[in-house]
């Protein structure tokens, strides 16, 4: 089966929603194309957020948690080719200020990001609301929750080929909107259905979306959430910008009753966003398997 690709210009023709609840439904990520986000404005945000991860390790380190592990990572032994920096966005400039005084960013670069990130949440909330109309459902309710950014550097070079970028994971939240990087590859997503790791080439001007833990539990177990990782392909720096919508700031995620019947019985307890977040990192669960702690027994 072909990597999904959810063109925008369909909707809303009824099969535009069939396919985008298929794509999640079945991979739990798609290539999103024909989107709303000026295509300068994406090559603009790549060159501000390169310059502002290429600063000095202790300027990055200025980029403290909001929420915990929300601020700068330097690489790990898990994952020491990838580090990041992150930026909690509550649909304000606010938030966005603070990021760039943290790292002395330039008024023309607080500019660039301001726009991409009212940019990119339109585009989300737009495309959170055709997931939930291609259920049948509102989704008003996503415009209270909690966004987040992660800028991402992978340290590649030639003696690192082969090797991981980043391990195999799922996200933690509903939705992520990531624009990879458009020259060099190494993301790979994995076919729920023979279990193979597909490669996701680059591809300029589009996007490649993520369906997360939480959405998971939301659709009652409906949706895929999408296991990725990021593999060194060749030695070059690797750059991707991501904007996870990751799910409500105090109330509980709890699936709709349109998806539970005598059928399909409800799965998940109850949880907030910050309760599933730090089990999985907790436990050490990044793969999907921390849902498995707030199932219903039977």
């Amino acid at each position: 089966m072909a990597f999904p690709v959810i063109d925008l210009n369909q909707f809303p023709d009824p099969e535009g929603y069939k396919r985008l609840r298929e794509a999640s439904e079945q991979w739990g990520c798609f290539r999103l194309v024909n989107h709303k986000i000026p295509l300068s404005l994406m090559s603009e945000m790549k060159k501000v957020v390169r310059s502002l991860l290429d600063l000095p390790t202790e300027i990055k380190k200025n980029n403290t948690d909001v929420i915990y592990g929300s601020g700068y990572v330097a690489p790990s032994k898990v994952n020491p080719l990838n580090e990041g920096l992150g930026l909690c966005y509550l649909g304000s400039s606010e938030t966005v200020h603070t990021f760039c005084s943290q790292l002395g960013a330039s008024s023309y670069q607080r500019e660039v990001i301001e726009k991409y990130a009212e940019a990119v949440y339109e585009q989300m909330m737009d495309l959170g609301d055709k997931l939930a109309q291609s259920f049948e459902l509102q989704s008003d309710f996503l415009k209270e929750w909690l966004c987040q950014f992660r800028f991402n550097k992978y340290n590649f070079t030639s003696e690192s080929v082969g090797s991981p970028g980043l391990e195999l994971h799922t996200d933690s939240g509903f939705l992520t909107i990531l624009q990879d990087d458009e020259s060099v590859g190494g993301l790979e997503v994995m076919d729920r259905q023979s279990g193979a790791l597909v490669p996701v080439d680059p591809c300029p001007g589009t996007f490649v979306v993520n369906v997360g833990d939480t959405a998971k539990a939301w659709s009652n177990g409906r949706l895929c959430n999408g296991r990725h990782r990021v593999q060194c392909k060749e030695g070059s720096v690797r750059v991707s910008i991501a904007f996870l919508l990751l799910g409500p700031k105090e109330e509980a995620v709890e699936a709709p009753l349109e998806f539970v019947d005598s059928e399909h019985p409800r799965l998940y307890v109850p949880f907030t966003y910050e309760e599933f977040r730090m089990i999985r990192l907790s436990k050490h669960l990044r793969d999907g398997d921390a849902l498995e702690l707030v199932r219903i027994k039977s």
